[in-house]
């Protein structure tokens, strides 16, 4: 495995450093206090030119594939995780329709992402069902040129900015995982609607909310893919974005661990800088090497994923990368947070915010314990191997 960046990789990094450190960094803290999508931070990333990293150059993106799109993640969730799932976000919906779509399909939606004209949101997750989404009880039924969807999403994110929703629904109840189908679900379409806005512990930047379906007639031409056939597209939807939540995870480390670093530095106890006892070194230390192990699981994971390394045989390693980075960044955000003392559980400081957000990493794109699960499973079943 190569670890250099290539140039037009290391141009990803520094430009994404230099957006987030100039634009981004200074907005972070009105972000969380606000609880509203900024929508500034979005146009900043049209600007730059970010919102299209990992979409193909024929569909009128950067083609820079998973691992772009994992560099400049971890650069803005530095300092803004919220800001970091923005970018997330230009993947996630998309993923299904790259995957199982029409070529007029991809044409319509990863152009229109990729020029910033439009917005979408993922629908998996439901009142009573998260994780396993062959449980899933939206349905959708055939009824001559239109399916007719009925049902309720929960916690998704970025749906009050998306022109699109890519919706999991069952066009089989009966079939259980083998019943499952996607279709593409346009904003303003009759019987589609917004339940409330979820009031979050962190990554307040990007409200969720419930997405309502109540006799939603959409289009048959909406369909990705072959009625039925959905349930692989969602496991390698999600697979192939393991990686991308794992970046957000290292940079909100990196982001936590340099804060605490550099007041550390600065704040004194017995008559010398706190940086320099021994004990708080150690600390320091470990986190590090956590953070440094979680980047090379992580750009290795976004490696297979550009390379069509998503399926079955390859998502323990992806769960992998996953799993470690979210429960690095919860860590270095605990440690680090003792290094301000007190002024660590303070607002007007920005480590009680590292420490909210950490947690919700550790949930989405699936929970921990269920990658931990995969990981296992495929050790048993003999897929992983030394």
């Amino acid at each position: 495995m190569d670890f250099h960046l290539t140039d037009d990789q290391q141009m990803v990094v520094d430009l994404a450093r230099r957006v987030a450190r100039a634009r981004v960094a200074p907005r972070a803290a009105a972000i969380d206090e606000e609880g509203v999508y900024p929508e500034d931070i979005f146009q900043l990333f049209k600007e730059a030119g970010l919102l299209g990293l990992a979409v193909p150059e024929e569909y009128g993106g950067m083609g820079m594939g998973t691992l772009g799109l994992v560099l400049a993640v971890e650069e803005v969730a530095k300092y803004c995780c919220a800001s970091g799932l923005i970018l997330l976000l230009t993947r996630l919906p998309l993923a299904p329709i790259m995957l199982a779509g029409t070529e007029e399909q991809k044409q319509k939606y990863a152009r229109g992402i990729a020029e910033g004209r439009v917005r979408g949101a993922f629908g998996l997750t439901e009142p009573d069902c998260g994780s396993d989404a062959a449980a899933i009880r939206t349905t959708a039924v055939r009824r001559g040129d239109h399916y007719v969807l009925n049902g309720t999403k929960r916690f998704i994110s970025g749906t009050t900015v998306a022109d699109f929703f890519t919706i999991a629904a069952k066009t089989d109840p009966a079939a259980g995982s083998r019943g499952l189908s996607l279709l593409v679900v346009e904003k303003g379409t009759t019987g589609l609607s917004l339940g409330k806005q979820e009031n979050k512990m962190g990554v307040r930047g990007v409200p969720v909310t419930e997405i309502i379906m109540e006799d939603c007639r959409v289009p048959a031409e909406n369909l990705l893919g072959q009625e039925n056939q959905g349930f692989k597209t969602v496991m390698h939807t999600l697979n192939s974005l393991r990686p991308v939540v794992a970046s957000r995870g290292i940079g909100l480390a990196e982001g936590a661990l340099q804060y605490g670093i550099d007041y550390a530095r600065e704040r004194k106890a017995f008559g010398q800088p706190v940086i320099e006892f021994q004990g708080l070194q150690w600390m320091i230390a470990d986190l590090a090497i956590a953070i440094e192990a979680s980047r090379l699981l992580t750009y290795r994971a976004a490696q297979f994923v550009d390379e069509g390394k998503y399926t079955r045989e390859y998502a323990h390693f992806l769960s992998m990368a996953k799993t470690m980075a979210t429960d690095t960044a919860v860590r270095v955000a605990t440690d680090a947070l003792q290094l301000l003392g007190g002024n660590g559980y303070m607002k007007e400081y920005p480590m009680e915010r590292f420490y909210r957000d950490a947690k919700q990493l550790q949930i989405v794109e699936g929970i921990n314990q269920i990658q931990r699960n995969i990981i296992a499973r495929s050790i048993i079943d003999r897929h992983l191997h030394w």
